[in-house]
């Protein structure tokens, strides 16, 4: 039997510990913060050891009008199965601002019905700072897989769903942005982007379920989400593009709240969209 992930979240400790598990599969799956300015002196980059780089821009649709969205289950099967991505697998996904990125693959994979992947509590930086082997990226290449999507519809939603839901009221819908761009005070870093938030959405910055690089207890987030939704509803996460609702996404794992989704197409669609209800603290 495989390596399996014992949480969601897993520690610096044990991946080291399992750094030499012939089934354990590190993934990178670092992207540039949405909105910052690129550095003219660039770090030199650095991985884990042995970890190889998950490109999240080629595991979404390229012909889709808005970023980061959701291969269909046959696409991202065929390109799992190319990267080298093998049913028998334990992946442990990281990025290097800490958890920012990689709940998005860990999202992506669980929506796809894999669930023996975790995420790096604290990323790269919490590695790092315990002196943990690192090496510079290399070409390592895998050969062929065997990865098969099992799709699980209840875990994602779409612009569909919560036009509806604006009615039913079933669910809720926590907006992983900063308050600014939830209230409208501050421009999305999207210019043709509209600024606003979902009718009756409430506000959840993805960096209030973080303690610095790392994720807050379980018991801190059991007490977030009692304050957020307190007639336990489902909940709906939605952010820009669908990065940082996955953050949100697996913190309700870590708090063993079950009944979400993630919406893929989050603010950059509904924003963009026309003819869709938005609501506005500043109508400046």
């Amino acid at each position: 039997m495989s390596l399996q992930v014992p949480s969601p979240l897993v520690s610096e400790d044990w991946l080291f510990q399992n750094l030499d598990n012939p089934s354990l599969l590190i993934l990178d799956a670092t992207i540039p913060k949405v909105g910052a300015k690129k550095l003219e002196v660039i770090e030199e980059k650095f991985q884990i050891i042995n970890a190889l780089f998950f490109d999240l821009n080629d595991f979404s649709d390229a012909d889709a009008p808005f970023p980061n969205t959701i291969l269909s289950p046959e696409k991202f099967q065929e390109k799992a199965r190319k990267f080298g991505i093998q049913k028998e697998h334990c992946i442990v996904v990281y990025d290097d601002l800490g958890i920012y990125s990689s709940p998005r693959v860990w999202w992506m994979f669980q929506l796809m019905g894999f669930t023996n992947i975790a995420v790096l509590d604290g990323g790269f930086p919490a590695w790092k700072a315990q002196n943990k082997p690192i090496e510079k990226p290399t070409e390592k290449k895998l050969s062929e897989g065997n990865f098969t999507s099992n799709y699980q519809s209840q875990k994602i939603s779409f612009v569909n769903d919560i036009l509806e839901n604006l009615t039913s009221n079933e669910s809720l819908v926590v907006d992983a942005r900063s308050e600014g761009r939830f209230y409208g005070t501050e421009p999305e870093p999207r210019k043709e982007v509209k600024s606003g938030r979902i009718p009756k959405s409430v506000s959840l910055p993805h960096t209030a379920i973080l303690n610095g690089t790392k994720m807050k207890s379980k018991q801190e987030l059991q007490a977030v989400f009692q304050s957020k939704n307190p007639s336990n509803k489902a909940m709906v996460f939605s952010c820009g593009s669908g990065i940082t609702a996955s953050v949100l996404a697996l913190s309700t794992e870590i708090a063993e709240i079950k009944n979400h989704s993630v919406y893929d197409g989050s603010w950059t669609e509904w924003g963009t969209l026309p003819n869709l209800p938005i609501e506005i603290y500043d109508e400046k």
